[in-house]
């Protein structure tokens, strides 16, 4: 599914330069759930952005589905970011007196799609993500955080999209409620094929993946499969 080779990323403030990629080159097969790991300042960030299409590289080749976007306009950027691309991110970024329904029907709403349908795919990424039925109507600010989570990764499902990105997913989350909606990624993962990309910087949450990609300085230190992968589907 996706190709990165040799990967930099520099930005520039009048003479001064920063190299946050030096070289990033590695392949994500579909249906793999993959953790990046860095600590602060490793280009973690700024590798996050050029995978989900919010950035480009300065140099080097991205492929996304055998297509190169490392070249593409940001109107074309734009299209693969709607059509491929989930993301799931640490603020949630709800609507806080919208419906769960409702939050997770926006991407649609510009599909050309009829207002049914648009509501059935809701109701099925709202299912997929675990989210009981009877809080569909809710508002989100009627919501705990572990059952926000999941109303952003139904909305980040909700296209169908080949990729879901998530960044820091449960980083304003408590230990336990976290570990629920790792679980739910990992159900997304095992029992729907997704392939799922999670940025952290916390090893306990990397290891809930089945590959661990570890960043540093803008390099790549280490890339494992995790061998004793920690499961909280239990939890669901």
């Amino acid at each position: 599914m996706i190709e990165i080779k040799n990967i930099t990323k520099t930005y520039k403030t009048g003479d001064f330069e920063f190299q946050a990629l030096k070289g990033v080159s590695f392949d994500i097969n579909d249906g793999e759930f993959v953790a990046i790991m860095g600590p602060s300042g490793s280009g973690k960030s700024t590798l996050m952005h050029i995978l989900g299409c919010l950035d480009t590289p300065t140099s080097g080749n991205y492929q996304l589905d055998t297509k190169d976007v490392s070249v593409l306009s940001d109107d074309e950027l734009a299209d693969i970011r709607r059509e491929k691309i989930g993301f799931v991110f640490q603020s949630f970024n709800l609507l806080p007196r919208a419906s769960v329904v409702r939050n997770t029907i926006l991407p649609l709403v510009y599909a050309g799609i009829t207002k049914e349908e648009r509501l059935e795919k809701a109701k099925i990424a709202l299912a997929s993500a675990g989210l009981d039925e009877i809080y569909f109507e809710h508002l989100s600010n009627q919501l705990s955080g572990g059952q926000i989570q999941r109303v952003a990764i139904a909305r980040a499902l909700v296209n169908n999209p080949s990729l879901i990105l998530a960044d820091e997913p449960t980083g304003n989350l408590d230990t336990k409620t976290g570990n629920i909606v790792l679980g739910t990624f990992q159900k997304l993962n095992e029992d729907f094929g997704r392939t799922i990309i999670l940025i952290t910087h916390e090893k306990e949450v990397a290891e809930h993946a089945d590959r661990i990609i570890f960043i540093r300085d803008g390099l790549i230190v280490e890339d494992t499969k995790t061998h004793q992968k920690k499961s909280v589907r239990h939890l669901l």
